[in-house]
């Protein structure tokens, strides 16, 4: 059976009853009227379902992949032969959780212009975790022309949609642009007094870094010359990223190791722009994913795929077991960019000390996402006294935070901390800055 009754019939043949068992009270002769009503209304409800609408061709649009984060919308379209044509047509599309929360999605199909006896209908959806996702069932379903029985249909997708990583900040026009007119471009232009591969002797003129004078060469020409430096290319930079259960808390909707990803992506964009050589590395309890060293920006989608394989684990960062890895597989000095949370004292610890014996051979950069979630815990204003508890508890997380940040630093460790929206930016500064020092 392709229909059933709508709430209207229900409600009709519900009405018959208390009708019914009135009518008998009075004259108990009647007592039939009541099954001969809900009998009448069966049949209607038969005959409208039977000569109701139906669907000639149902074409479901999903796009082969989408980014995380980044509104998707699908299409539904639906052609129906029959006298009376359906006023309403609405749709419900079952798939991953990834794709839509509660693994459903809905659609409300209204007449196409364009078709005498064709719907269509649109909805949108926000994928919320990486990875493959399937799209499952659809049901169709519209009212007979009674309004008494909704026909229904049920169509199997064998459709599947790509979750990768959000690269929209990618192809944003600030980042366009300043690649465009970046030192760091396609075009090949000299950093003055910058960089760490000597150029050629210039004159000196005013505005140029006064560090970069040559005293001897201006002495033996009596004239004040000053140094060309030209920026290091092909240096390595490795982004390392944790996927433990600390980086799978949400930020605004995502988990943390997204957001890490977009920065990574970001970032790794503009070095192999500048051309260096990027790889990616993730880690939880033990090393995760490792890439080769990529170059040349043709090479960024394969990044942007390789990304989109790194899983959530909900176990403990290993940082020792990881860290030692990485550092056994580097075979020349790298920029070594880390992003992670700190949350457990113990593994911060154990993070430092791994921290500490890539320092000797390595620059070590690491990236921290501010907990938006406990700054609002400490400001709200407290209610009741498990609010002040909140809010203490709160206030020991970050301190303990603060204090393995500072034990970085002091190491000689730079960190970058900020907002999820800034830490893409912030990080490419932080990049560039290191480039334009000449510290690789």
């Amino acid at each position: 059976m392709n229909f059933y009754p709508t709430g209207r019939a229900i409600w009709l043949i519900a009405l018959g009853a208390p009708i019914a068992a009135v009518l008998a009270a009075i004259i108990p002769s009647l007592w039939a009227i009541g099954a001969a009503w809900a009998l009448m209304l069966l049949c209607l409800l038969m005959l409208d379902g039977l000569v109701a609408a139906k669907a000639n061709e149902v074409r479901l649009a999903v796009a082969d992949s989408a980014e995380i984060g980044t509104p998707m919308t699908l299409g539904l379209e639906a052609d129906f032969h029959g006298k009376i044509a359906p006023q309403n047509v609405f749709g419900n599309l079952g798939m991953d959780e990834r794709l839509a929360e509660g693994g459903t999605v809905k659609f409300s199909l209204v007449r196409d212009k364009a078709k005498k006896d064709g719907f269509a209908g649109q909805a949108t959806i926000v994928p919320a975790r990486r990875g493959t996702a399937e799209v499952g069932k659809l049901w169709l379903r519209w009212k007979g022309p009674l309004g008494l029985a909704w026909r229904q249909i049920q169509k199997q997708s064998a459709q599947s949609v790509a979750v990768i990583p959000n690269i929209s900040a990618v192809r944003s026009p600030t980042i366009q642009m300043f690649l465009k007119d970046s030192l760091f471009g396609l075009l090949a232009r000299k950093f003055r007094g910058e960089g760490s591969e000597f150029e050629a002797l210039a004159e000196y003129r005013p505005g140029m870094d006064r560090r970069s004078i040559d005293w001897k060469g201006s002495a033996r020409h009596s004239k004040l010359l000053a140094k060309e430096y030209d920026t290091e290319r092909n240096n390595q930079i490795v982004f390392a990223l944790d996927c433990g259960s600390s980086m799978c808390e949400p930020i605004d909707g995502l988990p943390r190791i997204d957001r890490a990803v977009s920065a990574a992506l970001l970032t790794a964009y503009i070095s192999l722009k500048a051309g260096d050589r990027s790889s990616l590395f993730s880690f939880a309890a033990k090393p995760e994913l490792s890439t080769p060293f990529l170059s040349g920006s043709r090479n960024f989608f394969r990044l942007q795929q390789e990304a989109a394989t790194i899983d959530y684990r909900h176990q403990e960062s290993n940082y020792t077991l990881a860290l030692s890895t990485l550092q056994g597989r580097l075979r020349r000095r790298s920029l070594i960019i880390i992003f992670t949370d700190f949350t457990d004292p113990t593994a911060a610890e154990l993070m430092l000390e791994a921290a500490g014996r890539l320092i000797d051979k390595h620059l070590v950069l690491f990236v921290v996402l501010e907990d938006r979630e406990l700054t609002e815990l400490i400001t709200k204003s407290p209610e009741s006294a498990e609010d002040v508890a909140r809010a203490v508890t709160a206030q020991n997380l970050l301190d303990q935070k603060k204090l393995v940040v500072t034990k970085l630093k002091h190491m000689g460790i730079d960190v970058i901390e900020g907002a999820h929206q800034d830490i893409g930016t912030r990080l490419i500064n932080g990049y560039l800055n290191i480039k334009r020092r000449g510290q690789l």
